[in-house]
């Protein structure tokens, strides 16, 4: 690829020199012109006689950090620029969003991720949209700083300013609501009202005047006008948890209110106008329900215009201690209880279940603890039995090493893994036979050739 000229160039600010120079050389490699920076000073100065076709920078660095020079950059029409950060919760992902970044890399990253993002953000250039100035972002229940949960992050970041529906997936007490609300707080409806209702919890017959209210005598004990929750949220969103719960006939209905934006009163005359975003969730496979006849494919559609799917607790082990500390926390500051901590062994022990209920059944734990152990220091014979992890399938630890090493970007994963495999198979074999390998190619059901070749690939260490 020819060289871009000068005022085509990248400009990298990061403090870390060792991100600067990975990400400068992939560019470079790929043909742009690049200029690097450790702070922001010097990016203002580099200002006064260029300007960059395109700015990476890092959110948190000494002294003043990347969202100030992105407010400043987007205030004089400079841009595009791509936001990288380790931290990649809610509020700063969002913050960077609205103040202008066009992507957001959460470290570490692809180099490909890297250059894909940058490729993306020159071609849009030519067409940028602005963005309205918002207050800072709240605080947010949601945490987690694993690669899965990072995605959400950066996907609630992207679409919270925007007016689409939003389906949320996961297993039940994985956290759903706490999305919908954070795409609320994220959103230019923020000072409006959300609304949840569980579809699931609402007995049939009363769905339908829950979510479109009624009229005074529109069935035995209607004695008032009640608005529903469509009326309740005007202006702002509504989350309907559940959705795969709900009965075909209302599905109907409430089709006709999101493709028209209007509805009745059940019991009334009165057409009603409404302005809601709607973020439904669900625990189930919709596609699953709509092939069976359970619900309708153009409602699905209609939900189902952006997906965030969250991880079970299982598939984010690293964030379990994280979580554990801050309902411990959030339950003696409740209950008001003498602040406690999880001793070292209390949360390993924690971090190797499986937690069906999720999130959910680990705060329940945390709020437990927090009332019936002794001492300051919660110990593993606190939490227990069920609390202490069965041994479990091998692959539960292969999953942890491959979690552990796709976050740390870590290379050739999968033939690091394979030889490892076989070696320990190997091993295991052949101590087993006391060296005879052709008993120890039967007991793996391999034939001896086999063995000899991955013995020669894998070179077995020998006991002594």
């Amino acid at each position: 690829m020819a060289k871009h000229s000068e005022t085509s160039g990248i400009w990298i600010v990061d403090d870390d020199r060792g991100v600067r120079f990975v990400l400068a050389e992939a560019l470079r490699d790929a043909g742009w012109h690049v200029r690097e920076f450790e702070e922001t000073a010097g990016v203002r100065k580099a200002l006064r006689d260029a300007t960059p076709a395109l700015l990476v920078t890092d959110v948190r660095m000494p002294g003043e950090g990347g969202l100030v020079l992105l407010e400043e950059l987007r205030a004089r029409q400079i841009g595009p620029v791509i936001v990288m950060s380790a931290y990649t919760d809610v509020a700063t992902t969002a913050a960077a969003y609205r103040a202008g970044a066009v992507d957001y890399l959460a470290k570490p990253f692809d180099l490909d991720q890297a250059l894909a993002a940058v490729q993306r953000a020159l071609a849009e250039a030519a067409h940028p949209e602005p963005i309205s100035p918002a207050p800072l972002a709240p605080a947010h229940a949601l945490l987690g700083e694993s690669a899965p949960m990072r995605e959400v992050f950066r996907l609630i970041g992207r679409i919270a300013a925007s007016d689409l529906n939003v389906l949320v997936t996961g297993e039940t007490g994985t956290g759903k609501e706490l999305v919908a609300r954070a795409l609320h707080e994220e959103s230019a409806r923020r000072n409006k009202p959300f609304v949840a209702l569980n579809t699931a919890a609402i007995p049939s017959e009363l769905l339908e005047s829950e979510l479109f209210g009624h009229e005074a005598g529109a069935f035995t004990g209607a004695t008032r006008r009640v608005a529903g929750r469509f009326e309740q949220a005007e202006g702002g969103t509504l989350f309907l948890d559940e959705i795969g719960d709900m009965p075909l006939i209302l599905q109907t209905r409430l089709l006709r209110v999101l493709a028209g934006g209007e509805f009745y009163r059940v019991g009334g005359r009165e057409l009603i106008r409404c302005h809601v975003r709607i973020v439904a969730a669900t625990h189930q496979d919709l596609d699953a329900r709509v092939a069976a006849g359970l619900f309708r494919a153009d409602l699905k559609h209609r939900l189902d215009v952006v997906r965030i799917e969250l991880p079970p607790l299982r598939q984010r082990r690293a964030d379990i201690p994280l979580l554990a500390q801050h309902f411990l926390a959030n339950a003696a500051q409740e209950l008001k209880l003498p602040p406690k901590r999880f001793s070292k062994a209390a949360l390993k022990a924690i971090a190797q279940r499986d937690f069906p209920g999720n999130v959910r059944e680990l705060e329940n734990l945390c709020r437990r603890v927090a009332v019936i152990a002794s001492g300051n220091e919660i110990l593993p014979a606190d939490l227990g039995k069920s609390t202490q992890a069965p041994r479990g399938d091998w692959t539960d630890a292969l999953r942890d090493w491959a979690d552990r090493a796709l976050e740390l970007g870590e290379a050739e994963i999968h033939a690091r893994a394979r030889e490892a495999f076989d070696r320990v198979l190997l091993e295991a074999a052949l101590a087993a036979n006391e060296g005879h390998r052709q008993h120890a190619a039967a007991a793996l059901g391999v034939g001896r050739n086999t063995l000899t070749r991955k013995l020669g690939t894998s070179r077995p260490r020998r006991k002594s």
